[in-house]
């Protein structure tokens, strides 16, 4: 019981690499909502999956294997006083936690919270639930040997399939294709985010396969001897191996496609390297979990072009090539691989597991979300999808802040008794009112805060922006595919001043902007007609 905790422990701590790794894949204005989704995955789905979910397995698993299974004997984890009863039903229920999160990846930006909440719902109380019993619960897939170790197929295959369907129903981002049916680059806005959620999921993953081993020590003759530990070594080794060759093999093709190593595509193909060997690491060879890795991180390029470009389905977060068409990979390889040796019936139960369970997902997928779509609450208005899902479904500003808040223009200046004193005997500006406004880049903005603080500057608008000036355009790269960046990121400052002169504004923001390098931007100085301070009702120079 204490090692099933552990490792039980160990895949919750999985969704903190989902949650990364899916934010960092969405637009900035989306992260609040795909977190929030991430949040109520678990939340809401935890008690759907223990008030019904683990009931319906187990029935599904008892009828379907053709004996007879009561109700009652079905349900009986919410009466029953048993702690290894309660411990067997929260390690069930991580796992129906990670089928369900990678629905989220696939429709980000564009779902209403309600619907991709009420299908949760539904999949932990009867999607996966009626998967597992037909698999682990002893039901009909069971008894035709089909096989699946730690869910390859069962967890991730039917996540990436459902989240497949779901993207497909919901349909593309605004902008992610053009009338003519070429594909548009959404690039997300943290590559950091997207690896450093990679990580935590890899270290997650070991409790997800090495973790399913559950009964790790047993007595014999009073003694403590291992039990299914035994093969534990092999689980690790075959999950570390398929685990490295994904990367391999998915940074092999984007090299082969794209002449770069694309960074997204190596984390993409680590999980699908992961997701290839889930299903099979406890009856393989290490070399079947170095072919298995090398496979699913090859593949992960090509279907993720296949499906953007060819079946036209926007799935954001590549939760198909990753989870999907690896964990269907893996599990019909299984028997090429298998330590006992291929088998014409194995093959056979393999290919059936995966048609059943695919045909199922995809059938009650395409039901809850073509309900929800008819009755028009699947997705978000034009509106709200170009504001961005943060702002209108949550009412937050995950980055509400740009610039380190290390040096505040509070509007003051500096005189003396006498006022303001001109070497030329003259007042500033010619006694009218002038705006600086200034493009420079981003990662300047607190040295020219600093610098306009230095000369008593009044108080400033800094405003995102993105623009085109010497600076060359570019090429980027978003998950193996190029596009031209010819906008580049600026931050834009605009500063009215009367008493301060605006030659000095403009020299204080020049000086402290400046790199040498192309793209620093420009300052303007422009004439202001006149200016009305709202509260006060002043008018002029007084007013600014």
């Amino acid at each position: 019981m204490m090692w099933v905790l552990v490792v039980t422990f160990l895949i919750f701590f999985m969704h903190a690499g989902f949650a990364m790794l899916e934010a960092g894949q969405v637009r900035s204005k989306n992260v609040a909502n795909q977190l929030t989704k991430n949040l109520l995955t678990w939340s809401v789905g935890v008690v759907a999956f223990f008030l019904v979910g683990a009931g319906v397995s187990a029935l599904v698993g008892g009828i379907t294997a053709g004996g007879s299974y009561s109700i009652a004997e079905a349900f009986g984890v919410l009466t029953t006083s048993n702690p290894a009863d309660w411990v067997s039903w929260l390690f069930g229920a991580v796992f129906a936690m990670t089928a369900a999160t990678i629905v989220s990846g696939a429709v980000a930006g564009r779902m209403k919270l309600r619907a991709y909440v009420s299908y949760t719902v539904l999949l932990a109380a009867v999607i996966y639930p009626v998967v597992t019993g037909l698999t682990w619960g002893g039901g009909l897939l069971a008894s035709l040997g089909f096989a699946d170790f730690a869910g390859g197929m069962i967890v991730h295959g039917m996540g990436g399939i459902a989240g497949l369907t779901a993207a497909y129903v919901v349909g593309p981002r605004l902008g992610r294709y053009n009338d003519d049916g070429s594909v548009n680059v959404i690039p997300g806005h943290s590559m950091t985010f997207a690896v450093l959620g990679t990580l935590v999921l890899a270290f997650g993953w070991y409790g997800f396969n090495v973790g399913t081993a559950a009964s790790v020590f047993a007595v014999e003759n009073g003694e403590l001897t291992l039990g299914a530990f035994s093969y534990v070594g092999r689980v690790a080794l075959t999950t570390t191996l398929g685990m490295a060759a994904g990367a391999i093999g998915a940074s092999a093709l984007s090299l082969f496609k794209t002449g770069k190593v694309d960074t997204l595509y190596v984390a993409n193909g680590l999980l699908a390297g992961l997701v290839g060997v889930t299903s099979n690491t406890d009856a393989i060879t290490w070399v079947g979990g170095i072919v298995i890795g090398l496979l699913a991180g090859a593949q992960l390029p090509i279907v993720f072009e296949f499906v953007e470009k060819r079946l036209k389905i926007d799935d954001v977060c590549a939760v198909f090539p990753v989870h999907g068409s690896a964990g269907v990979l893996g599990a019909v390889l299984l028997p090429f691989f298998a330590v006992d040796g291929f088998t014409v019936g194995a093959l056979v139960s393999q290919v059936v597991g995966v048609v059943v369970i695919a045909a199922w997902t995809i059938a009650a997928t395409a039901i809850v979300f073509g309900v929800i779509k008819a009755l028009g609450e699947i997705r978000v208005t034009r509106d709200h999808e170009l504001e961005g899902l943060d702002s209108s479904e949550h009412g937050v500003d995950t980055y509400p802040e740009f610039g380190r808040p290390d040096t505040a223009a509070d509007g003051g200046f500096v005189e003396d008794e006498s006022g303001i004193i001109r070497a030329d005997g003259g007042e500033a500006n010619d006694g009218g009112i002038k705006m600086v406004t200034a493009f420079i880049r981003p990662d300047k903005l607190s040295a020219v805060k600093t610098g306009l603080a230095e000369i008593g500057a009044p108080s400033l608008t800094v405003t995102n922006v993105s623009g085109r000036g010497s600076q060359p355009a570019k090429k980027g790269q978003w998950r193996g595919e190029e596009y031209t960046v010819d906008l580049h990121q600026k931050v834009k400052i605009e500063c009215v001043v009367a008493d301060i002169p605006a030659a000095d504004v403009a020299e204080a923001i020049s000086e402290a902007a400046q790199t040498g390098e192309k793209g620093d931007g420009k300052v303007f100085v422009l004439p202001v007609e006149n200016a009305y301070q709202i509260r006060t009702g002043e008018v002029g120079r007084e007013a600014v």
